[in-house]
């Protein structure tokens, strides 16, 4: 009834106008331009960089009000380029925007408040931008993943290279990613920094599984971020959700973030953290699969990079041979054997209102670590319909858990170990 009353008051209107003779005052709006990017003088090649063409097509239709970006037809080999609003980047199945090796052309600069370098795909403070179409983003990441190694291998501690990340939308707004695969970044891959009303859906995020820090999707002090019917199989975390760096106060929290229907393969699992200065809270992660990857729930934060985490759901998972199924921790990267109370700052940790229902888990190593500090306990984490089969048992520190049919399944007994201020009470 509303359709066809709309439909006849329309009617109405384009009668009256016609009768009268008058002009109506709005015309149909004109097709959004669509730049091909071999019409600027890019060449599928896979050898020529195409950046300052692809740039071209890009700024052509921003000058426009917004359009698609067009590239088909083979590899576009390019330097960063920089996506504005309202612009539809359209690779097409089959083509392939390729990351040059050529380590000049990614500049140093700050990124995140810290120093980084360019990404080879990036928009600051646009909106309305899409990435679709059935082709692949790839950064061509492996010369920067044997530099990192190197250093690694010589007792590098920091990243002395700052690999550059692969697609970063910083301080935008209604971001779409769908229907694209995005695969071997030099650093992490998939960044909304300071963003908000994000879908990543229907897509893929592929890296080796030695290649490092190449985090799938990083949500950084973000917000409204939905990721959908995703799958992940990197070298690090496959979600990470992050709200401030080490050492900093006054950063943004991540909020109101949805993960559900996803894959997970190789990877470091669906975290929150580290770095999580600004706080996150009001997650959702429904329907994932877990197959191979080193944790599944891995909440991770420390004294130097904590605040306020809380109010998280997790609901029907399943985990196939995962090392470490649950994985809670205020003590990243590593768990002292003993430890004492520090004094209570802005960076310190607070884990409370954790949920997790419906989970099972078989064939982990460590079937599940939660620990919280002694001068902020873990609080109110909830277990329900909880089923962990593995090596070994559940290790619960400095945390109170309520559990509701909970199993813990070890070859090495115990099942359950309660550590120092711990209390497990079975529902």
């Amino acid at each position: 009834m509303i359709a066809s009353f709309r439909f006849r008051r329309g009617m109405v209107i384009l009668l009256l106008t016609a009768f009268l003779g008058l002009t109506p005052l709005t015309a149909a709006a004109a097709p959004a331009p669509v730049c091909d990017v071999t019409h600027y003088g890019a060449k599928a090649d896979g050898t020529a960089n195409n950046a300052h063409a692809i740039q071209a097509a890009i700024d052509d239709c921003a000058a426009k009000g917004g359009g698609t970006v067009r590239l088909a037809g083979g590899t576009f080999l390019s330097g960063p380029v920089v996506l504005k609003s309202h612009i539809t980047l359209d690779i097409e199945t089959g083509a392939t925007l390729l990351g040059s090796p050529d380590q000049s052309l990614y500049p140093l600069m700050t990124v995140f408040r810290a120093k980084g370098r360019q990404s080879l795909v990036s928009a600051k403070d646009a909106q309305d931008v899409t990435i679709t179409g059935g082709g692949t983003i790839d950064g061509n990441g492996s010369g920067w993943w044997a530099q990192a190694h190197r250093e690694k291998d010589h007792g590098v501690v920091e990243d002395v290279v700052f690999r550059p990340r692969l697609v970063v939308f910083d301080h935008c707004r209604h971001i779409l990613i769908d229907h694209v695969t995005i695969e071997n970044s030099p650093s992490w891959q998939v960044v909304p920094y300071y963003s908000d009303e994000v879908t990543i859906r229907y897509s893929a995020i592929y890296a080796p599984a030695h290649s490092p820090n190449t985090d799938g999707i990083d949500p950084f002090s973000s917000s409204h971020v939905t990721i959908d019917h995703m799958t992940i199989d990197d070298g690090d975390d496959n979600v990470a959700i992050k709200s401030g760096l080490p050492g900093t106060t006054g950063n943004t929290p991540g909020t109101d973030i949805t993960v559900t229907n996803c894959l997970f393969l190789h990877g470091h699992g669906m975290s929150i953290g580290s770095e999580v200065a600004g706080g996150v809270q009001n997650v959702h992660v429904s329907n994932i699969v877990f197959r191979g990857t080193d944790n599944g729930i891995r909440i991770k934060s420390a004294r130097d990079r904590g605040a306020d985490i809380g109010d998280l759901w997790f609901s029907n998972i399943k985990m196939e041979d995962v090392k470490t199924p649950l994985l809670i921790t205020e003590y990243y990267p590593h768990i002292p054997a003993y430890d004492t109370a520090h004094p209570v700052t802005p960076l310190t940790p607070h884990f409370h209102d954790i949920h997790i229902t419906n989970l099972t888990a078989t064939g982990a190593k460590q079937t599940g670590i939660i620990a919280g500090l002694p001068e902020s306990p873990i609080r109110s984490l909830f277990l329900d319909n909880v089923h962990l089969q593995g090596s070994t048992g559940l290790r619960i520190g400095n945390a109170t858990v309520t559990a509701h049919d909970l199993t813990v399944l070890p070859a090495i007994p115990p099942p359950v170990v309660l550590l120092d201020h711990a209390k497990l009470i079975r529902k």
